[in-house]
């Protein structure tokens, strides 16, 4: 067992066990009822790395005496997954087929699962890291119970850790330092698969000294930022609603989120275009020059230096005053070609042969060279009033 890493070495033997996840595992909580109605549905465990799926999935197959196979969906496929429909029709054991990491699999692997979960052969139980609406498949998905993990506090992460420095399957004996503890667990971001790791490689540095807060930040690297197809879209929803707020240091917050993330600046640039339309429009129409010239920096200048054209423009934006008169204007034009006529006569085109003779134009008022006779002069067609623009 020495062997095994820590995380491994430390994983909770019974859902008592569990730090976090409260929301789930609390009582009158879903998966303590789960456990007490002795037979599981299918569920999607769907949280970050770290935050104890792969634990969960054991513990409540065992809660209900149920037999468990894993599978990761990165070094297996559809035969594996058959096998084990195959072996566990008729059983007289509720089989659980865990996959780790299901997302990986295609929607045509996980489509294999469907018949065996839907005869109740096996009771599936899949992990997820990325959002499982836009990852797994629709009939999988309505037959399983979605249970969201939250991330680990800081708090949940160094009780852990403490648990692994005086559990005899951890660390016994070790001596670690109280900044060093508070540095890992402030550092791992909610996983604590991470913090353990971190704590393992600097008590091997340590060998048997005192782990100092030193030992740690020379093991542990720092965490790349979590950023998946579900990130995407909430971070440059937040980019977008801090500028609506005129919140000019969150959005440069979500901005270097994105760039640091490797997001391409180019979308980036893009929501900035769209924004100074629909958000600050005629409050500020030199907002949209601005957005445009940052898009045209992306372009001439390039990562890294285009950060600062970037953050310009989203300053800019986020200080400027907001109308959304165009994108509403825009809205009642459009409520309004239910009622629109045709193009009234002496607006139609009038510059080819024989358009006259239809009366094209006639009765056309020239602005430049008949203002007055222009003014009252109707633009709209019949049925239609305007006041789209307040």
């Amino acid at each position: 067992m020495a062997q095994e890493p820590l995380a491994a070495r430390m994983r909770p033997r019974t859902l008592e066990d569990v730090v976090g996840q409260r929301h789930l595992l609390g009582e009158g909580k879903a998966l303590a009822a789960l456990v007490g109605a002795d037979h599981l549905p299918s569920i999607v465990l769907w949280g970050p790395a770290g935050t104890g799926k792969t634990t969960l999935a054991h513990l409540l197959a065992r809660a209900v005496g149920a037999e468990m196979v894993q599978l990761s969906a990165v070094s297996s496929g559809v035969a594996d997954a058959r096998k084990v429909l195959e072996s566990s029709r008729g059983g007289m054991l509720q089989t659980v087929l865990f996959v780790d990491e299901v997302h990986r699999w295609s929607k045509s692997q996980q489509d294999v699962l469907l018949p065996g979960v839907e005869a109740g052969d096996v009771t599936f139980i899949g992990a997820t890291t990325e959002n499982p609406y836009f990852s797994l498949v629709s009939p999988l998905l309505s037959r399983s119970l979605l249970l969201r993990l939250e991330p680990l506090t800081e708090e949940d992460v160094r009780s852990i850790l403490e648990r692994a420095i005086d559990d005899e399957r951890g660390l016994p004996g070790a001596k670690v330092e109280d900044e060093a503890l508070s540095y890992l667990a402030e550092t791992a971001g909610g996983d604590a698969r991470l913090a353990l790791s971190g704590l393992e490689a600097a008590a091997r540095v340590a060998a048997g000294r005192l782990v100092t807060k030193e030992m740690a930040e020379d093991v542990v690297q720092r965490r790349g930022l979590v950023y998946d197809r579900d990130e995407h879209y909430d971070v440059i929803s937040a980019f977008i609603k801090s500028m609506r707020g005129s919140d000019a240091d969150a959005a440069l917050f979500w901005l270097t989120r994105m760039l640091e993330a490797g997001e391409d600046p180019r979308f980036i640039a893009r929501r900035m275009v769209i924004f100074a339309s629909e958000d600050v429009g005629l409050a500020d129409p030199a907002a949209l020059q601005v957005a445009v010239a940052a898009a045209h920096a992306v372009e001439l200048v390039g990562l890294p230096e285009v950060r600062l054209n970037l953050g310009h423009a989203a300053a800019y934006l986020s200080k400027a005053p907001k109308s959304n008169a165009v994108i509403r204007a825009l809205g009642k034009a459009d409520e309004a070609q239910r009622r629109a006529g045709r193009v009234p006569g002496h607006l139609r085109d009038a510059h080819y042969a024989g358009a006259k003779d239809l009366g094209h134009g006639e009765g056309y008022a020239y602005p430049p060279g008949d203002p007055e006779g222009a003014k009252g002069q109707r633009y709209l067609p019949e049925g239609v009033e305007g006041g789209f623009l307040e």
